[in-house]
């Protein structure tokens, strides 16, 4: 499945993760300002559930392009879902700061 994962799919995919990661270090920083750590393994949880609700999907549809006749819809499903948690990431980071 990961095999099929073309260079720019790829970059997608890290630039999915890379938003997920700043995402947490800025609510981590940010609980780290207000002294709030008692409950730290809420934002661990949440972004593990992240990733199979955003990341899982992705990887799936990567799997599935070979199977695509046309070799864009697919391909295209898959930019689209990588743009769109990206743009959720980033309005989270926004509401954050």
């Amino acid at each position: 499945m990961i095999g099929s994962l073309t260079h720019w799919m790829e970059v997608a995919l890290w630039v999915v993760l890379g938003s997920m990661a700043a995402d947490f270090l800025v609510g981590f920083f940010q609980s780290l300002q207000n002294s709030k750590l008692a409950n730290a393994n809420e934002p661990v949880l949440g972004y593990l559930k992240g990733i199979v609700i955003y990341v899982l999907p992705l990887l799936m549809l990567a799997g599935i392009a070979l199977l695509d006749e046309t070799g864009w819809i697919v391909k295209t499903a898959y930019y689209i879902g990588a743009a769109a948690v990206v743009i959720k990431y980033l309005k989270d980071i926004k509401a954050k700061l």
